[in-house]
């Protein structure tokens, strides 16, 4: 039997879409915890927390084992690894510090010749006059 397939990008940026299920993925941090105190510090139905656990499990996100009568979640943070390399191929580029940049010319500048703009002028000047 083949293991299953990598969930998708789109289940597990989904799934990180939802406030409720990015507070139970911090609250997994910490250790495992049984789904009644996952539940407890929000304020809705167990049932609605279940469902929210059902789609971070899709996800790949969290699994869930049932031990003796409690079912307990666990965080699975090697799931995010495809999600976080998609994001991290954003950040090759860096962000442009435009007064670094802009001293960087000054010094580049300061050591070429230029010729002063008078010069430049007159010059172009008496090319104008030549005809």
């Amino acid at each position: 039997m083949l293991p299953p397939a990598p969930p998708s990008l789109d289940a597990i940026f989904a799934a990180l879409a939802d406030p409720t299920r990015r507070a139970i993925l911090t609250m997994l941090l910490e250790d495992d915890m049984a789904v009644t105190d996952v539940a407890e510090p929000f304020e809705m139905s167990l049932a609605a927390v279940s469902k929210h656990l059902a789609i971070l499990t899709n996800a790949g996100l969290i699994s869930q084992e049932k031990r003796g009568r409690v079912k307990w979640c666990k965080l699975e943070p090697i799931s995010m690894a495809a999600a976080t390399t998609w994001i991290q191929g954003f950040g090759q580029f860096e962000p442009l510090d435009f007064d670094a940049f802009e001293k960087f010319l000054e010094t580049e500048l300061s050591e070429i010749d230029l010729p002063e703009a008078s010069e430049a002028d007159n010059s172009g000047a008496d090319a104008r006059e030549v005809d």
